[in-house]
């Protein structure tokens, strides 16, 4: 390739996003615990819908949303016009790189948080600005501190993956109200459907316009594999999105199972009870044997280890047992690893796992 043929700046500093492992060489049927999916799936509504769907698919898919948008309007009591749908919350994210970032300009994140807002950054020839945290939890003076007039985008996920922490209303009305008049809070809810009683930052938007929130349906929906989110924020904002916006980047297959989905809040319910049952139980029967974690507010938990040598040792001992966790070096914690939180045998098995492997030791 002729060395005059070069991608754009800040396209060849990204690293390329790793997902969480699928396989063990050599064991049939391991357990999935890294990607933080739900061990129930989706909803059985959704998965009729999804059926369904082939029926049309020689069809375009509508290029509005329309059916979806309102759905998602109706169950969180949302203006539809300000709801913006995509692939993934991640697109929702590149959309706002793209609409609002650039080069010559900072997009503001902490230290452990989602990978995609550095790449998506980069993308775009934006500056990426890194924030520690205060004991694997954000910190809003440090982000202010971080803030200058070339900030045009702050992404705070809460709670925070793969911490499984989060910082409370009052802390969250302070850093929108404490950024630079040209910059957006990108308030990222991939989880909070796992906090009961969260708005996810609704109530923030309402009230101000640089507040954007983006959601996902690949998390406790359990379509991860259809790749669906959406965004929600001031009008003026989710017009601009929609500009640069495919228009016909959703299938339809994709927008009516997803809208079976959201219409069905009883089995999300029943989800989320049985996500916190769980997670409690195995943060306590790892913290009982020398493995600490933070107070989770997602469907994980980001066990603690002595250093980075005994979390890889462990993980290891782990895939020999068919239990496949994530390791997060890439996140700056190599001492630790996330476990989703599955279903009961899912949780005993992990905490039986690891307790033999301390005794080891």
């Amino acid at each position: 390739m002729s060395d005059a043929i070069r991608p754009q700046p800040g396209i060849l500093d990204i690293a390329l996003y790793e997902g969480g492992k699928s396989h063990v060489a050599g064991i049939q049927n391991a357990l999935k615990l890294s990607s933080n999916e739900n061990p129930f799936g989706p909803s059985p509504k959704a998965k009729e819908a999804f059926l369904r769907s082939v029926h049309t698919l020689h069809r375009y898919p509508s290029t509005d949303h329309a059916g979806l948008r309102h759905a998602i309007a109706e169950v969180h009591g949302l203006d539809p016009t300000r709801v913006i749908c995509g692939v993934g919350s991640d697109e929702i994210i590149t959309f706002l790189c793209q609409a609002y970032a650039g080069p010559h300009t900072d997009v503001v994140f902490t230290e452990h948080g989602f990978l995609m807002y550095r790449i998506s950054a980069l993308a775009v020839g934006a500056n990426p600005v890194e924030v520690p945290e205060r004991e694997r939890t954000t910190d809003v003076d440090a982000i202010l501190a971080a803030c200058t007039p070339h900030t045009r985008l702050v992404f705070l996920a809460n709670p925070n993956t793969p911490t499984g922490t989060m910082i409370g209303q009052a802390d969250l009305a302070r850093l929108a109200a404490g950024l630079p008049a040209q910059a957006i809070l990108v308030l990222d809810g991939a989880y909070a459907e796992y906090v009961p009683g969260y708005d996810a930052g609704l109530a923030l938007i309402e009230e101000r316009g640089n507040v954007v929130m983006t959601r996902t349906f690949s998390k406790i929906y359990g379509l991860g594999g259809l790749r669906v989110g959406w965004g929600y924020g001031p009008k003026a904002i989710i017009d601009v999105l929609n500009r640069i916006r495919g228009p016909f980047n959703l299938s339809t297959t994709q927008l009516e199972t997803a809208e079976a989905a959201v219409r069905d809040q009883d089995h999300i319910a029943r989800c989320r009870a049985d996500n916190a049952r769980w997670r409690i139980w195995l943060a306590e029967a790892l913290a009982e044997i020398g493995v600490p974690s933070d107070t989770s507010m997602a469907n994980f938990i980001l066990a603690r280890f002595s250093d980075t040598e005994e979390a890889e040792a462990c993980d290891l001992h782990l895939q020999t047992q068919g239990l496949i966790v994530r390791r997060v070096a890439g996140y700056k914690l190599p001492h630790c690893l996330r476990i989703t939180i599955g279903d009961e045998a899912s949780c005993r098995r992990v905490a039986h796992a690891i307790s033999q492997f301390k005794r080891m030791r």
